[in-house]
């Protein structure tokens, strides 16, 4: 259960709608138990009796009844019901705030498909534990509790069985079918969760698997997980019907025994056999009610599972968040001694590095392909903490510093960039909302795509456009941005090498006093380059100015000979 204790205190948020849902349920309860206790005696005392005025009352007692159930059911399904959404409320915002510090690290440890999985169908899951989990065993308590009292005043002995019937059906069965259910490990879960993965990459490699022919392979591992989580669903079900059956039967044979007890008190002169017939019927009611406990050990166990898999993703404590704003004005960049290792990877991505970027200057980073380049400027954009070392930005430690304040100065061009399906506009507007259509269409023209109307419409992740469309879409993103400080990760490895130098020239020229950062394999142009940073193997081996670098004749100068070989 304490597994759960999260959930319980997210719906305990709403005890207002929570106490009047079990109100109206103990009412409803109550009020069925007596309609047919009123019915049993109404049986008995007209057989005994010829007095109209008596069975009248009894008789507008049974409307009575009727009529508050139906009410009290209704006033029940209604504050149960949004005392559950409100909880699903409460529990997707906290969720959200727990999982978005973690971002986009958990991208490490967990497959999309998986997140997927959890976030959507384990929170859904959780809709159950107020109404199937929580909710049934109070009401259910109460309502017995509540008849076993009332049966007492005419026979102890079947009060006393009664209890009895009660433990049974409300604790020992549920309690059974509650270990049974969670023997079986969760696979019912688990196989989902594999399913989305696999659907998941099913659909995101749809190309690549029809090209390398393994799209009939493919779908017959999705069709053999697909049939896995059926026959897990199907076993479920049988389980559940299972558990029904035997609390079913449990109630029969309690009431069965109810009867058989309070005829022999009968025999006995111990009850009075007005009575019989009454009690006989509110055991039947009573135990009518426990219907929803036959389905609460899967649904428990179901609740529990799927608040074992939330917090399994958001259980490793955030970093700490700094909350002070950076300085105005023309920052300074420096990483003193930093290192960094990716989860569950033994060796350094990024290894004892110090780097100075002062304001106003152009940085290129340099280097084969896995020497650390894009993880460094991660670093930089504070995307991952670091693992030894410091970082300031404008003389602040980067911990003290607000993620989003850092973000706000920047503007960023990644090696890959999200495009949202709608427009060219939609998808531009994001980075500066007050921007106009002039504006949007002046930076569309300095990246080379004033061709493109704000209304062309852009598709999912923007698998319409070209790699070259893409990034230069992205670097217009980045105009419009309009701050100073320039993060740039390949931003034009997909463009021709004319159309490349051309937008380099104009946002240096519209940059003239900004700080560039710039990661690239290609080694062309570098000479407007203020200070050139060579790393390898996750480590910086040289730097300086491409004139310095070149007379060196080291590493960087044995990179440009190469690159000058091979397109000679």
């Amino acid at each position: 259960m304490n597994e759960l204790k999260h959930i319980l205190k997210l719906t305990l948020v709403e005890k207002k709608d929570v106490s009047i849902a079990i109100f109206f349920g103990f009412l409803a309860g109550i009020a069925s138990v007596a309609l047919m206790g009123s019915s049993g005696y109404l049986i008995s005392k007209a057989a005994l009796t010829s007095h109209m005025t008596t069975l009248v009352v009894m008789a507008a007692c049974l409307k009575l009844f009727g009529f508050a159930s139906a009410l009290s059911r209704y006033g029940e399904r209604l504050y149960s019901h949004r005392a559950t959404f409100t909880m699903l409320s409460h529990l997707r915002v906290s969720f959200f705030e727990r999982l978005s510090p973690l971002a986009p690290g958990i991208f490490g440890r967990y497959r999309s498909g998986d997140l997927l999985s959890r976030i959507v169908g384990d929170v859904e899951s959780l809709q159950n534990f107020l109404l199937r989990v929580f909710y049934p065993p109070v009401v259910l308590g109460i309502v017995f509790l509540s008849t076993i009292f009332f049966s007492s005043f005419f026979s102890m002995g079947i009060a006393a069985v009664m209890f009895v019937g009660m433990l049974l059906t409300v604790v020992a069965v549920p309690a059974l079918f509650s270990i049974r259910k969670r023997r079986t490990g969760g696979q019912v879960r688990a196989s989902r969760g594999s399913l989305a993965i696999e659907a998941t990459e099913f659909l995101y490699g749809f190309r690549d698997l029809k090209i390398h022919q393994q799209l009939v392979a493919k779908e017959r591992q999705l069709r053999n997980d697909a049939d896995y989580y059926n026959e897990g669903q199907r076993k479920e079900g049988l389980e559940e019907n299972l558990a029904q059956s035997i609390n079913s039967l449990v109630a029969l044979l309690v009431s069965f025994f109810v009867l058989a007890v309070g005829a022999y008190f009968v025999a006995a002169g111990e009850l009075n056999g007005l009575y019989l017939a009454m009690l006989v019927m509110i055991s039947i009611a009573a135990f009518e009610n426990v219907a929803p406990m036959a389905a609460f050990p899967a649904y428990f166990e179901e609740s529990r599972k799927a608040a074992v898999r939330l917090e399994e993703i958001v259980a490793e404590p955030a970093a700490p968040r700094g909350t002070d704003k950076l300085p105005t004005g023309q920052l300074d960049l420096r990483l003193t001694e930093a290192s960094f290792s990716y989860p569950r990877e033994k060796s350094s991505a990024v290894d004892k590095v110090s780097i100075h970027l002062k304001p106003g200057t152009k940085t290129a980073i340099v280097g084969p392909s896995g020497s650390g380049k894009s993880t460094l400027i991660q670093l930089l954009l504070n995307v991952f903490p670091l693992s030894h070392g410091q970082y300031t930005i404008g003389g602040k430690p980067i911990e003290t510093v607000e993620q989003e304040s850092l973000w706000e100065e920047m503007n960023v061009v990644l090696q890959e960039n999200h495009f949202f399906y709608g427009t060219i506009r939609s998808n531009l507007v994001i980075a500066n909302p007050a921007a106009t259509d002039e504006q949007m269409e002046l930076a569309l023209a300095k990246v080379q795509l004033e061709l493109f109307p704000l209304t062309m419409a852009v598709e999912e992740k923007g698998q319409n456009l070209s790699g070259g469309q893409k990034q230069r879409l992205a670097i217009a993103r980045a105009i419009l941005k309009g701050k100073s400080l320039w993060f740039l990760d390949e931003p034009v490895s997909s463009v021709d090498s004319v159309t490349g130098r051309a937008i380099y020239d104009e946002l240096f020229r519209l940059g003239q006093d900004d700080t560039f950062i710039i990661i690239s394999h290609d080694l062309v142009g570098l000479e407007k380059m203020d200070q050139i940073v060579v790393m390898e193997n996750g480590r910086i081996v040289e730097s300086g100015s491409y004139q310095e670098l070149m007379d060196k004749k080291s590493y960087f100068h044995q990179l440009k000979e190469i690159e000058n070989s091979v397109f000679a």
